[in-house]
């Protein structure tokens, strides 16, 4: 029983999975900040396109 709890306790796959999840939520939230600045500029320019062809 020791020899299991203290292989469970050495094991850092379960640590290497959750850092790789917070680096992929990271990057995630870089891209969904990117796209919604994105969107946002590109309403303000099709509106301004809209404007000046009435």
């Amino acid at each position: 029983m020791k020899t299991v709890l203290k292989n469970f306790i050495a094991d850092e796959a379960g640590a290497t999975a959750i850092e790789y999840g917070l680096i992929a939520a990271g990057i995630a939230l870089a891209i969904i900040a990117a796209v919604n600045n994105l969107g946002s500029t590109l309403k303000l320019k099709f509106g301004s396109i809209s404007t000046s062809l009435k």
